[in-house]
């Protein structure tokens, strides 16, 4: 093998280092620059009639939960392997989601997490950080089938054969998926997948889903709440509907984190169109979400990842101690 010089290996780290940064931020300007939907005077204009400081404290606030929840489900699955404080949770949540700020559907994150901890267990941490977001999409997707029926039984988007088509659809592939548990593609089933989430004690997965159905609430709220900010009068079940069926189809396309609020945005312009909002909007509350919880906690985790350390790896005697 080919040995690296010490220094050489810190200005690679370095280099590494400053283009996931930098590549962040290009991307994140990008999108706000270049999105010709965004009219920032129309938005400067409603937010000085509408600014309040307890109202902007509020919905900082609740970005604030959404994200410390995150940070509370990861400390929570990481004591699987060792106990961890919130501040380390932290820094390894926010870095993460830096680093996978430009990755398909946040695949970077998975990395991000398991540098912080040493190779033998990147295995693990990747299995961990699967059931940690595994957990928030389960509950994405039952929230928000409920609500795509309800918001269907209103405003009739979809006939009711349709509907039924589709849910024979759900109901077969689930059959199909239990029958084909003991089948192994390299090593891996569905059957060895359960055992390992079933090793996983009660009390962490427990405590996962409560934390989960938290952050839940409090992203999905944080929508309703922008709306009622921009004026828009709907009553609570109608819009509320509209927010966990866009998250639940959004949630199911492929995208990046950078254009998560395009994804969302695309889909909401639909939803709240046959409710009778205004298209900008839309746009703008869609932003201002993705804004408040993705762009603000990336340029935080942007100090992690420029300050990161990798922890040290043991040598053989240590691992036998």
């Amino acid at each position: 093998m080919i040995s690296i010089p010490h220094k050489t290996k810190q200005f690679l780290v370095l280099l590494i280092k400053v283009l996931i940064v930098g590549a962040a931020f290009y991307f994140i300007y990008n999108q706000l620059a270049n999105n010709d939907k965004l009219d920032w005077v129309q938005f400067t204009a409603k937010f000085k009639k509408k600014q309040s400081v307890v109202g902007i404290s509020f919905i900082l606030l609740l970005s604030i939960l959404n994200r410390y929840f995150e940070i509370l489900k990861w400390q929570n699955l990481a004591s699987y392997l060792k106990p961890i404080s919130v501040s380390e949770a932290t820094k390894q949540v926010l870095a993460a989601l830096t680093a996978g700020i430009f990755t398909p559907n946040g695949v970077g994150e998975y990395a991000g997490k398991a540098l912080y901890y040493q190779k033998s267990e990147a295995k693990k941490v990747v299995f961990l950080n699967l059931i940690c977001n595994g957990i928030q999409m389960v509950l994405t997707v039952i929230i928000g089938i409920f609500g795509l029926l309800y918001f269907n039984a209103r405003s009739n988007v979809i006939t009711t054969k349709t509907v039924a088509i589709l849910f024979g659809i759900l109901i077969f592939t689930s059959v199909l998926l239990f029958s084909v548990k003991k089948l192994t593609i390299k090593g891996y089933s569905i059957e060895k997948l359960i055992h390992k989430i079933n090793g996983i004690p009660k009390k962490i997965h427990q405590r996962n889903i409560l934390l989960g159905i938290c952050r839940y609430l409090v992203f999905s709220h944080q929508y309703y709440f922008l709306f009622l900010a921009f004026d828009v009068d709907l009553a609570y079940l109608p819009l509320m509907a509209a927010v966990t069926s866009v998250y639940f189809l959004a949630s199911s396309l492929p995208s990046f984190q950078f254009l998560d609020f395009a994804v969302k945005g695309s889909v909401a312009i639909f939803f709240f169109g046959i409710l009778g909002v205004n298209e900008w909007i839309v746009i703008f509350v869609t932003t201002l979400m993705w804004f408040l919880n993705i762009v603000l906690p990336v340029v935080i985790g942007s100090y992690y990842v420029l300050s990161f350390k990798s922890s040290p790896q043991l040598s053989p005697k240590e691992r036998k101690l």
